[in-house]
């Protein structure tokens, strides 16, 4: 292997890295829900359940149902939130 495939290969295996890293730092902590309902705008921590956005502090308004955070579980329904997500 020549010193320019090793850059390259070096290159991929730190992108290649840094995506799965990226994709674990989503998902909740344990003892954590995603709750749905009580995201303010801007403030959302990830994708709207019908698609019209795919990021974290995309929410447009208050407390939209497609809209959702972690929560401690347990804790959801006692903010006015629900669990599951709205029917499409």
């Amino acid at each position: 292997m020549n010193k320019r495939q090793a850059l390259i290969a070096a290159a991929l295996a730190t992108v290649c890295s840094a995506a799965t890293v990226s994709a674990s730092a989503m998902e909740p902590a344990a003892g954590k829900e995603k709750c749905y309902g009580i995201a303010k705008a801007g403030q959302n921590d990830c994708a709207s359940s019908n698609g019209t956005h795919s990021c974290a502090g995309q929410a447009k308004a208050d407390n939209a149902p497609t809209e959702w955070k972690y929560v401690a579980k347990g804790t959801c329904e006692k903010a006015g939130g629900k669990t599951t997500a709205p029917a499409k």
